[in-house]
């Protein structure tokens, strides 16, 4: 199968994320199939940037389109979107001519790609797959506060109303999606959930394999541990869906306790965030650059509880599929989970506790309760986690499902 994945802000490990596409790309060309990946060469998701034009990836066939560069959600993002999916556009020709796809997948988080895909797939035949990241336009109204009435959310729904009635296919990885996008057009039939997960490679099965952990990353666990306390962690983006107010608010309320706070990461919230430690003076967290994803695994290993927490929202109502509660739940951590959902991935897998969110309290309670539990309960918690990622979340069968969700 010939598999045309347009996806604005596809990266790779070495470029960062969005590194989903790469994932299933890679399964899909281990297994014979062949991909063409199209994405901007700019994306504030990357930690580095490609240069335009065409490159082979492991087996996987990329092509950059120039986009200008942006920061924030402003002007600047919407035509750096404007940018991207005009020049597919003009390449449909091309693309059907060069790669002949008999599936054409339009994945980029906002909707509109699903016009161009849509061309590109009556151009030739193939059957159009639409893959649901966040609900555009739920997200930037439920989120960020936009007007239903704005001409840009208006857009997003008109391309969201035709996704639900013209996709072959409809892949989410949100699993509570049905009632939602059957509202807007869809047969539920055509609907397949496929969430995220891990890549076995990254989690070699003997610790002693883990690469070293960056030394300054590794003498702050270091000396809490020699100072008798536990280590709390986290790893990831900084943003205000992170909900780290909520986490530094608990570690002011544990301040006396032999709890310590390690967050490790980098994201807009990222400068406010140290500053509220140093004004605070928060002695119990250290906060520290974003380390190479490679060493995820080392840092995790390193930690006795991960934190991930959530803004209170509704659109969370419709599920959740973090990349970084995968990555926790492989590494066998146990996990404190401050939620409301329509899924829980802790609860479900019994890999730690789940508490309310933008609660500072049951934060701080939750964290005491897993310090208090014995080590070998913590321990029990981990190995859950990491076998119900090993059932449910690793990209070979992601992919698989993916792939069978495209045979007509």
């Amino acid at each position: 199968m010939n598999i045309l994945y347009l996806n604005h802000y596809a990266g790779s490990p070495a470029l960062g994320m969005e590194f989903r596409p790469y994932y299933l790309a890679r399964e899909w060309v281990r297994a014979g199939h062949r991909v063409q990946i199209v994405a901007a060469d700019f994306s504030h998701v990357r930690a580095r940037q490609p240069q335009a034009g065409d490159e082979l990836i492991d087996g996987i066939a990329y092509r950059w389109l120039p986009t200008p560069h942006y920061q924030g959600n402003g002007v600047g993002r919407v035509w750096n979107i404007w940018r991207f999916l005009s020049q597919v556009w003009a390449q449909s020709r091309r693309l059907v001519a060069e790669f002949e796809p008999d599936a054409v997948i339009a994945s980029s988080t906002y909707p509109m790609d699903i016009w161009v895909a849509r061309r590109i797939a009556r151009m030739c035949g193939a059957l159009l797959v639409h893959e649901v990241h966040d609900l555009w336009p739920l997200s930037p109204i439920e989120l960020s506060g936009m007007s239903p009435k704005h001409p840009f959310i208006r857009l997003c729904q008109a391309a969201e109303d035709a996704a639900c009635r013209d996709a072959d296919r409809v892949v989410s990885m949100l699993p509570k999606v049905q009632d939602h996008l059957a509202a807007h057009g869809l047969d539920l039939r055509k609907l397949v959930i496929v969430p995220n997960g891990i890549t076995l490679d990254e989690w070699p099965a003997d610790a002693q394999a883990l690469p070293p952990l960056r030394d300054d990353v590794g003498a702050a666990i270091a000396a809490q541990r020699t100072a008798g306390r536990m280590v709390v962690g986290y790893a990831g983006s900084m943003g205000l869906p992170n909900a780290l107010d909520t986490l530094l608010d608990a570690a002011a309320l544990l301040h006396d306790e032999p709890l310590a706070f390690v967050l490790v990461g980098d994201g807009h919230e990222r400068e406010r965030l140290a500053r509220r430690v140093a004004d605070e003076r928060l002695a119990n967290v250290t906060m520290l650059p974003p380390i190479p994803k490679a060493q995820i695994p080392s840092l995790l290993a390193q930690l006795d509880i991960a934190y991930i927490g959530w803004q209170r929202v509704p659109i969370y109502r419709f599920g959740i599929a973090p990349n970084k509660l995968m990555d926790y739940m492989m590494a066998s951590v146990p996990v404190l989970h401050s939620v409301a959902a329509g899924n829980d991935p802790v609860a479900e897998s019994g890999c730690g506790l789940t508490v309310a969110p933008e609660s500072a309290d049951a934060v701080a309670d939750g964290l005491r309760r897993l310090a208090a539990l014995p080590a070998s309960e913590r321990q029990a918690m981990g190995r859950r986690g990491r076998a119900f990622v090993l059932a449910h979340h690793t990209y070979p069968v992601l992919a698989r499902r993916f792939l069978q969700a495209m045979q007509r």
